[in-house]
């Protein structure tokens, strides 16, 4: 075991409501500590985000402790021994020690218990099992400090083990090392994941979804999920085809566009090659409707912008708004197997920025003037005089919207003679 002062000076640690809750529960024999994530991240040089506190309080006890303080509580998983603390209106996960007494997956039985290195060895990666003390003293009982200056996402113990205990750490072990590794995988790790993808069918949709997007995010999203599919892992989540070379360009062309990496783009690109897929993902993986409605807008037709000049693409935009719109183009793009600096795509991409879609100008009191009845066949003229402006490139001039509207109500005249 190493302990060294690694984060003394780290003002998240040292300031505002961590060092409070680490106070809190730091006196009259208990400890707590920082563990985790933020951990990882602060030894990484990177923003802490979510932080977890750990402590040898029982549940009882934190909330004692909080409302002697004045001091909110939660009881958010009083079962595992978990409260969440809320100091200026921010949430702190506190939970007790805990070592396993029986492991069968996310049903393990735990038992509350006062010994820091249990607690660390039940966690799934070593750089996710250090934790940190209200000095700074980063406490190490798994190698983990190592493993993160090296960006080696291992698993603590044995690798079969730690799957078996939970087949989500499977897309766990790709999810951080995309996040926070570098080179290839740990070779024992990802030889367990293929050995223990079978696991993966008995895993939630809800779970499976949260961490699918979060590793199609992370900046070794191409390469993770080309490992996963050459250990047949992708397949049996997605349950179709994969294409791995979409991903990595929409990846590319989102980096060349200077656009935030969008995790329902790149599922699209990873998975969706017409409708049906979409609606497949939406319910393998129980994505919100969205998500599943933005990936069937995105599956329809897509292959078509490799024809379309600007003036069909003005159409279509005006048709699905601006963001369905850019999303299908980036579809298309990625699947064109083009060039990410493409002249040509780069301006169907960007024609939302260029150009905005005139609102109609035609209204119903436009036809009714012309002797047209309210009732159905209003609405159809409406159609027909709205396609007919879009094929004249959204003409605003009266004499071209009298000669539109004209047109349609002489045809749905001579459609009722009929």
């Amino acid at each position: 075991m190493s302990a060294e002062p690694l984060l003394a000076d780290a003002p998240w640690l040292t300031a505002g409501g961590t060092a409070r809750v680490l106070a809190l529960l730091g006196t009259d024999g208990e400890e707590a500590r920082v563990v985790g994530g933020a951990v990882r991240n602060a030894l990484l040089g990177l923003a802490p985000g979510d932080i977890d506190i750990a402590t040898t309080a029982l549940p009882d006890e934190v909330m004692r402790r909080a409302k002697a303080a004045g001091i909110k509580s939660v009881p958010t998983g009083i079962d595992h021994g978990t409260v969440t603390l809320v100091i200026d209106a921010h949430p702190y996960e506190v939970t007790t020690l805990r070592e396993d007494t029986e492991t069968f997956g996310r049903k393990a039985k735990v038992a509350f218990g006062r010994d820091w290195v249990k607690d660390a060895e039940r966690r799934d990666f070593t750089m996710n099992g250090l934790s940190v003390d209200a000095r700074g003293v980063v406490y190490d009982y798994v190698g983990g400090i190592a493993d993160a200056k090296a960006r080696r996402v291992r698993f603590i113990g044995n690798p079969d083990q730690r799957i078996a205990e939970d087949y989500l750490r499977i897309l766990r072990f790709f999810r951080i090392h995309a996040a926070f590794g570098a080179g290839e995988p740990d070779r024992d790790g990802y030889l367990a994941c293929i050995r223990g993808r079978a696991g993966l069918a008995n895993l939630s949709a809800e779970r499976v979804r949260m961490e699918m997007l979060k590793l199609l995010v992370a900046g070794g999203a191409s390469a993770a999920a080309l490992g996963m599919a050459e250990g047949g892992l992708l397949q049996t989540l997605i349950g179709g085809v994969v294409y791995t070379g979409p991903l990595e360009a929409m990846i590319a062309i989102e980096r060349e566009l200077g656009l935030s990496a969008s995790s329902t783009r790149r599922l699209a690109a990873l998975s969706v090659a017409v409708t049906e897929d979409a609606k497949r993902l939406a319910l393998r993986l129980r994505l919100s409707n969205a998500e599943a409605k933005a990936l069937d807008s995105m599956g329809h037709r897509w292959w078509r912008f490799a024809t379309k000049d600007e003036a069909n693409a003005r159409r279509l935009l005006y048709r699905l708004g601006p963001e369905r719109y850019h999303d299908r183009v980036l579809l298309g793009w990625a699947r064109a197997a083009a060039d990410v600096q493409s002249p040509r795509w780069r301006a169907l991409a960007e024609l939302p920025q260029r150009w905005t879609a005139p609102k109609f100008p035609l209204k119903a009191a436009d036809f009714i003037a012309r002797g047209l009845a309210e009732g159905p066949a209003l609405g159809h003229v409406l159609t027909l005089a709205e396609d007919a402006w879009l094929a004249a490139d959204f003409p605003l001039e009266e004499a071209a919207l009298a000669a539109i509207a004209d047109q349609a109500v002489a045809r749905v005249k001579r459609d009722q003679k009929d």
